[in-house]
């Protein structure tokens, strides 16, 4: 299985520097297309449904204070299978001209992250997880 920064390190190799907002949406539909199309996660980090949308803790700590995310220098694009490399960049195709702030609108529109806050206000931190079943029952649906 690749590892959380070999995917954020290849989704970088191809849009080049990208908003950690951006960024973190963009692993996020990479697991959940991961999921439906593999058949299997991409990675193993837990995913949490943020006030902003989907976020993975783990790559949000490696870049904490910083907007513009440029390289991935833990991760390690030859650990990505062919597989993983093509689900990204089906997901690249249809999400990567969009910008943050529309991804996290799509997000906040899209069961798992609305199930994963039911019970917390708008704008509310929360930590809750977004589970591999709720995107896969979702995404697959689609």
């Amino acid at each position: 299985m690749a590892d959380l920064f070999d995917v954020s390190a290849y989704i970088l190799s191809q849009t080049g520097p990208i908003t950690s907002m951006k960024l973190q949406k963009l692993v996020y539909y990479s697991q959940a297309w991961s999921l439906v199309w593999d058949e299997r996660p991409l990675f193993a980090n837990r995913i949490e449904a943020w006030a902003n949308g989907p976020v993975v803790p783990d790559l949000f700590q490696a870049h904490r204070g910083e907007f513009i995310i440029a390289s991935e220098p833990t991760g390690r694009l030859e650990r990505l299978s062919k597989d993983d490399r093509e689900t990204v960049d089906g997901v690249l195709a249809t999400y990567g001209d969009k910008s943050a702030t529309w991804l996290s609108a799509l997000t906040h529109n899209e069961q798992p992250w609305i199930e994963a806050r039911i019970g917390l206000p708008d704008g509310e931190r929360g930590c809750r997880p977004i589970s591999h079943g709720a995107l896969t029952d979702y995404y697959g649906n689609l």
